[in-house]
């Protein structure tokens, strides 16, 4: 076989496998599930049973997303496809708009291109930093576990270009077996040579490629056919039976005797008038299977309904033929390269159960509100690998040399809080327990890696603000308090008690950056703060309302020349969602309301009735226009 070598394929003559750290998922959102699935699955899970398993959308890098699936998929998905990094630059950039406030529709919206993110752009990097050593490396440890969660009666495609489409068909030969190659598939994605490409001095570009290989023989196939003829095709349906249905003859060639008299018996054979005799195939049937060079699906353009503002998506149409012709209903599909959402979208419209994961978190947004407006979208939960992908990253970074594991855990701890402190340009401060640092007459508490910070810890870094004031360690009562996931009712509640207290508290997130290295040696670490959402409720006996009235968020990432389009709060907001009885166990989308390409109008109060009395608990989630969530959590008495 022939084998291609990339520098860092092998390491002192061994070959580099993948990660296969097994981090368990974390369920952040269940979207459109009822109230009895809900109540269901709470049951099974209290019970120690297994839970119905819904649609995943995940968020994280595919690395250890692949490795985390294995457990409960490897040898069970029927059909993967994926469109990796073309080296193109665009991979990760969206167009991000900020609506117009006007909604009689007298001004455009405005429309912006959001650069990757640190860790997106990180993720770049790794996968080209070094050029095509570092990419083929890359795809070569995500495809060993792609074949590994395959079904033995599964396909895989990749979807590549004229840049990479040599070097993947080899490791793919590699990692699937060359006999295991089913096709190359040519789509014709653009329209012939135009603007540029007419004085190109070569053949215009106007074809992907997509590699199929199946897990083994017998890989499920089911022929997909096409109705629409060519004028080609149409004209040689030249032949009338006499009541007008027109027909092509075609010569019986190796056709059985037996056949041609049953041809003859249902008046399929057309005599000449020289006697020679033509099997006739009606134009009223006809059907012509499908190849692997596909001409028929027009690449999406600007301003078609499909459009969701990412420069590499691929039409619906595209996937529809692939996903029928390689799995059945029910079956699962995977795309862990899912961009803008394309291949869920259109597994959940033919009936198949899906996984999609992406690294970007609009990308998840943008999927999430897509999958919304399918009728009768089945339950989804959106997931990270959160606490754990953490606490790999804090046990692999920072050892110790303890002799208990408590000890070691200790160690582990404190060496973590030093390191967020000098990210965060802080100086390290000791004599407290929930007081970690100083910066600008500032205490800075450091949050956990494995929790959120609550309410109760709010209290505790006040009364300890208050006491390092006291002994003079500070001139001012005010804290900063950094953290990488917060409770749902932090916000406003956490602010009012830090006040009642009249201490300055801000909330700032450690953003998912601080785990890569090249990120760190670079210095572009940002603590943003927490966005502030205001929300307004009103009870008529059992009838809740609730209505948006305020929604404050940095927005650095936001161009200077952009911001002037901002004339209102709620411009900022792109999609908001209701969990009418939160059970502390996740959030659960029971209703929302976002903009899309076809609406930009978003309804920013809404009314829910409870069939019965009592005291509940409702949070809500409101995601930005670049994709990031705040949520708010009320307390609400139905009679």
């Amino acid at each position: 076989m022939i084998e291609l070598i990339w520098e860092g394929k092998y390491i002192d003559g061994k070959r580099q496998a993948p990660s296969r750290i097994s981090l368990p998922f974390q369920t952040t959102e269940t979207v459109n599930e009822s109230a009895a699935d809900r109540q269901r699955n709470l049951e099974l899970f209290s019970s120690g049973r297994e839970t119905e398993q819904r649609n995943q959308l995940i968020w994280g890098d595919n690395k250890y997303v692949l490795a985390a699936l294995l457990p409960d998929f490897a040898g069970k998905v029927n059909l993967i496809y994926i469109d990796p990094p073309f080296t193109t630059g665009q991979d990760f950039s969206f167009n991000a708009t900020v609506p117009s406030y006007h909604a009689d529709g007298s001004e455009e919206p405005t429309v912006f291109t959001k650069q990757p993110s640190i860790i997106e752009q990180k993720a770049y990097r790794d996968t080209w930093g070094a050029g095509d050593d570092s990419y083929l490396q890359v795809m070569y440890e995500r495809l060993t576990l792609m074949r590994e969660l395959l079904s033995d009666t599964g396909t895989i495609y990749v979807h590549c270009d004229w840049r990479k489409n040599s070097a993947l068909r080899l490791i793919l030969d590699e990692v699937f077996g060359s006999k295991n190659f089913m096709n190359e598939v040519i789509w014709k994605r653009d329209s012939a040579a135009k603007g540029a490409k007419k004085t190109s001095r070569q053949w215009s570009r106007e074809g992907d490629n997509i590699l199929v290989y199946r897990k083994q023989e017998g890989a499920f196939f089911e022929q997909v056919y096409i109705t629409e003829l060519t004028n080609t095709q149409l004209r040689e349906y030249m032949y009338e039976d006499p009541d007008g249905r027109k027909f092509k003859k075609v010569t019986l060639g190796d056709y059985s005797e037996e056949s041609i008299r049953q041809f003859r018996k249902q008046n399929l054979i057309y005599k000449t008038s020289s006697g020679r005799e033509y099997k006739k195939y009606y134009l009223d049937e006809a059907r012509f299977a499908i190849g692997s060079i596909w001409t028929d699906i027009v690449n999406l353009s600007k301003g078609q309904h499909e459009q969701v503002g990412y420069l590499t998506q691929k039409p619906e149409e595209l996937l529809d033929r692939i996903i029928r012709a390689s799995s059945k209903e029910g079956d699962i599909v995977l795309d862990c390269f899912a961009g803008s959402g394309t291949t869920a979208v259109v597994a959940e419209k033919l009936g198949r159960r899906w996984i999609a994961c992406d690294l970007s978190r609009f990308a998840i947004h943008t999927t999430r509100k897509r999958l919304l407006s399918v009728p009768r979208v089945k339950p989804f939960a959106v997931q990270n690998l959160g606490k754990y992908e953490r606490q790999a990253w804090q046990a692999a970074e920072f050892q110790s040399g303890g002799e208990s594991a408590l000890e070691q855990q200790g160690q582990r701890d404190a060496a973590y809080r030093r390191f967020i402190l000098d990210l965060y340009r802080a100086t390290p401060i000791g004599g407290y327990q929930w007081l970690h640092g100083l910066r600008s007459g500032r205490m800075v508490h450091i949050g956990a890696v494995d929790a959120p910070v609550t309410l109760a810890d709010v209290k505790a870094i006040a009364r300890e603000v208050w006491k390092a004031a006291d002994a003079g360690s500070t001139k001012k009562s005010a804290a900063d308090v950094l953290g990488w996931e917060f409770a749902f009712e932090l916000n406003e509640t956490a602010r009012e008690v830090a006040a009642q207290s009249r201490v300055d508290v801000t909330f700032k997130k450690i953003p998912r950056e601080v785990l890569e290295k090249r990120a760190v040696e670079q210095g572009d670490i940002k603590f943003f703060e927490l966005g502030a959402l205001s929300v307004e409720s009103k009870v008529n006996k059992r009838e809740l309302t609730i209505k948006l009235t305020d929604f404050v968020i940095p927005i650095d990432d936001v161009p200077e020349d952009v911001r002037k389009a901002i004339e209102h709060w709620s411009q900022m907001v792109d999609y908001w969602a209701v969990d009418w009885n939160y059970k502390d166990d996740t959030f659960h989308n029971q209703w929302q309301s976002y903009r899309t390409r076809a609406d930009a109008n978003i309804n920013l109060s809404t009314r829910h009735e409870y069939d019965d009395g009592g005291e509940y608990r409702v949070v809500v989630k409101v995601i930005d226009i670049l994709g990031n969530d705040t949520t708010k959590t009320l307390a609400v008495t139905a009679k």
